[in-house]
């Protein structure tokens, strides 16, 4: 019998895991009955799918695992007769059963589910919108939505952490040195963001700290150290940071990075390289202790001020070096907004997590849940779906619900795809 293309173990498992199927007159393959009292606990590592489960075959009740397969062969294509951990197996649960070796009781569930589930299920893998569930996902409770988001928020946040948990002991738990990398990554989003982190990674915090009371200096390392000061200049302005790199090159033995790494296309004026950096340089001239002071910070507007910081003058006429213009425009409030809900909020939150201080960490989430939510092209779909986003916790949510798990399709990880699933069988 072939096994329908949309059918996964994952969806066998879910189904078993919430009882999604018809638990009356449930029997053996050999015909003795089976009443499942408790279907066990997920096991999300090697062994058994099932463990702790409880289930009464015949007149017998059974305290074990639960191994789960489309196909009774699957058993044997997974060799698991060769392996003790399935050697107490109670029950084999599978959607086809087409083979009676095993010598464990088998339930056979493809008769107990109900085809709208399937179809259901089905519909959401071959959905080609925006969403999966696009067209059902307004009719979800708020209630819900919002626990959902919140669990959102943490796995995102997760993500960072870890790796800057990473960079942190790499560089001996400095603090400063992980906020200017945190700092320099998120002053690159969103596509120059790996380029200048690596320009921070090659030219050390300290080093930069020498200099920074002197904005030309500060520029010459970054811009040189970035590539961007190659070649030949015109104007005065940027041959005098050429000057100043090679001197500091020289001295502290730097390596600049290729200028191919940066990218250009596709990037609005006020997101080139040029004008990140020369407004990253700028910060470190304007707040060279900014850890200290974003820590004391107790308000949004205090912490806006202090990462929004002018660039020198030369950046005010020019996106590029020798190419004169009106007028620039630079980082604005949007912008800013976008730092400190993708950056320095969650640094702060991260910050009070492995210092153990529930109000530093208290202090960051109030002030996501008090920002506006993001203005983009995902969070505009989210709210034409009949999902917006009240704040900055909803919209980074339902960026995190997007990217990691509607266009996986992984819906059956998701709190919306699994009540949508649950509710097509009730």
């Amino acid at each position: 019998m072939p096994v329908n293309p949309l059918l996964r173990e994952e969806l066998l498992q879910f189904i078993w895991q919430y009882r999604l199927y018809n638990q009356r007159d449930l029997q053996s393959t050999n015909g003795e009955k089976i009443l499942v009292l408790h279907p066990g606990s997920r096991n999300l590592h090697d062994g058994p799918d099932f463990t702790a489960a409880s289930i009464r075959i015949g007149n017998t009740r059974w305290m074990g695992n639960v191994e789960l397969h489309l196909r009774s062969t699957d058993w044997f294509r997974h060799r698991h007769q060769h392996d003790e951990r399935y050697a107490n197996i109670i029950l084999h649960v599978v959607f086809y059963h087409d083979d009676d070796r095993l010598q464990v009781p088998c339930l056979e569930l493809q008769q107990y589910v109900p085809k709208m589930l399937l179809q259901h299920y089905a519909s959401l893998k071959n959905a080609a919108g925006f969403v999966p569930c696009e067209a059902q996902a307004a009719t979800v409770p708020r209630l819900w939505w919002k626990s959902w988001m919140e669990r959102l928020l943490a796995d995102r946040w997760e993500q960072k952490m870890q790796q800057w948990e990473a960079w942190l002991q790499h560089s001996g738990n400095n603090w400063e040195e992980l906020l200017y990398r945190v700092m320099a990554e998120g002053f690159g989003l969103p596509l120059n963001a790996a380029p200048l982190l690596d320009v921070a990674r090659a030219l050390p915090y300290r080093v930069l700290l020498r200099y920074c009371h002197q904005p030309l200096l500060a520029e010459a390392l970054l811009f040189g150290q970035a590539g961007l000061l190659q070649g030949e200049f015109k104007d005065p302005y940027p041959a005098s940071l050429q000057r100043e790199f090679r001197w500091l090159q020289h001295k502290h033995r730097l390596a600049p990075l290729p200028p191919s790494r940066w990218e250009w296309l596709r990037v609005r004026p006020a997101g080139f390289p040029t004008m990140r950096i020369a407004a990253f340089a700028a910060l470190w001239h304007q707040q060279p202790r900014l850890l200290g002071s974003l820590l004391e910070a107790g308000t949004i507007a205090g912490l806006r001020q202090l990462i929004t910081a002018a660039p020198t003058s030369y950046w005010k006429t020019h996106y590029k070096p020798d190419k004169e213009v009106a007028k620039t425009v630079s980082m604005g409030p949007k912008g800013v907004n976008g730092l400190l809900i993708n950056v320095v909020l969650p640094f702060l939150y991260f910050y009070g997590k492995m210092k153990s201080s529930l109000y530093q960490q208290q202090k960051a989430m109030d002030m996501l849940l008090r920002l506006p939510a993001e203005d983009n092209v995902v969070i505009r779909n989210w709210k034409q779906h009949g999902v917006a986003a009240e704040n900055a916790l909803e919209s980074q949510a339902l960026l995190q619900l997007k990217k990691w798990h509607c266009d996986r399709k992984r819906c059956l990880e998701c709190a919306i795809g699994a009540k949508l699933l649950k509710g097509s069988v009730g």
